[in-house]
């Protein structure tokens, strides 16, 4: 999830030589706002790869398929089976649903991108995508804290479990991470909302990255990266501080357990562990890699592509393996589609 200001590209935008919206209209039109000179920006992806747009088209669409289908499995099945009814699955739904609309903010205007010449998006369009982007990247983040807490209680509290984790509480803990989504965005873009931009309008990126759009401006922007590498900051460390304060906690905890208890309890944490470990440590890299390495600007967007992907890619099939109850669910809820598509196939052969 994309929370920092990476700089796709140390280049000028100013070197761009793509077309331009020749829009006179500054300020409030017809009480609309729309920046000066331009009213429209061009979204330059991946366009100089050539021949090879075809291979990344082909690849992004079949991890978006699997984002989309393993998701939307983990929902349906979390929604339509009794059994799994604890918080630990409420939480995991959510986040689910988190990831979904998170990469579909990006990757289908992507796909879309490598199908035309030129990809063009509105000027609320962008900014739209770039608030959305990143308030989802936070609150996803924000999800992975709660279920920490979740596993901290049951593990430290499991006698109190029931009545400290109440359906009332784990609503008010998910909109709570929704509202430090939003506390942690609307800064960021707000300022670059009210920034001028008279040209060019070339976004150097896959995506309305904040970062990336902040280079158009017509005026000075030291205010608007200060602040969003703050918030950015905010999120980052605000979640890290209480998922590492959790386990330090369970961890004291499991060292006062039986052998058997031990297992148990790093079973239960085991699939969300992994999730929190591969987020941080792929964006501690990317990064690093983005501050050190000197990439070219396509490979700098094809790793930002593969690192907001690669969460929502790897968490159905983490919960799924790592999680037994969730397996079983999974292979029941199969299962009942099996007779289903057995008796129509039985019919079709009946009629022919």
């Amino acid at each position: 999830m994309e929370l920092l200001p990476f700089d796709i590209s140390h280049e000028s935008p100013k070197d761009s030589y793509l077309p331009l919206s020749s829009n006179p209209r500054s300020s409030f039109v017809n009480s609309t706002w729309e920046p000066d000179g331009i009213s429209f920006f061009i979204i330059q992806g991946l366009a100089n790869l050539g021949e090879k747009k075809m291979i990344l088209f082909v690849i992004l669409l079949l991890v978006y398929i699997i984002i989309l289908g393993g998701n939307i499995m983990i929902i349906f099945v979390v929604l339509t089976d009794p059994k799994l009814n604890s918080p630990m699955y409420f939480f995991l739904c959510n986040l689910s649903f988190v990831d979904i609309v998170y990469t579909t903010t990006t990757i289908p205007n992507m796909l879309s991108g490598f199908l035309t010449d030129m990809k063009t998006i509105s000027i609320l369009g962008c900014f739209f995508q770039m608030h959305f982007f990143i308030q989802l990247a936070v609150t996803g983040r924000a999800i992975l804290t709660v279920m920490a807490y979740d596993r901290y209680v049951a593990i430290c509290n499991p006698l109190r479990y029931s009545t400290i984790m109440t359906r009332p509480v784990r609503l008010l803990l998910i909109a709570g991470a929704w509202g430090f989504g939003a506390f942690c965005t609307l800064p960021a873009t707000s300022l670059a909302w009210q920034q001028p931009y008279c040209g060019p309008n070339v976004v150097r990126h896959g995506w309305c990255d904040v970062s990336s759009v902040r280079r158009l401006a017509c005026a000075d922007t030291s205010v608007d990266s200060i602040v969003s590498i703050s918030f950015a900051l905010v999120a980052l460390l605000t979640t890290a501080i209480l998922i590492l304060t959790s386990y330090v906690l369970i961890g004291v905890s499991i060292s006062r357990m039986s052998v058997a208890q031990r297992l148990k309890a790093v079973g239960t944490c085991a699939a969300h562990l992994t999730v929190v470990s591969i987020s941080y440590s792929s964006a501690s890299f990317v990064y690093i890699s983005y501050r050190v390495g000197n990439f070219p600007p396509e490979v700098r967007i094809i790793v930002s592509v593969l690192y907001s992907a690669l969460t929502p890619f790897l968490n159905p099939m983490i919960y799924s393996l790592r999680n037994k109850e969730l397996r079983e669910s999974i292979r029941r809820t199969l299962s009942r589609f099996r007779p289903a598509v057995g008796s129509a196939m039985k019919d079709i052969n009946t009629v022919s």
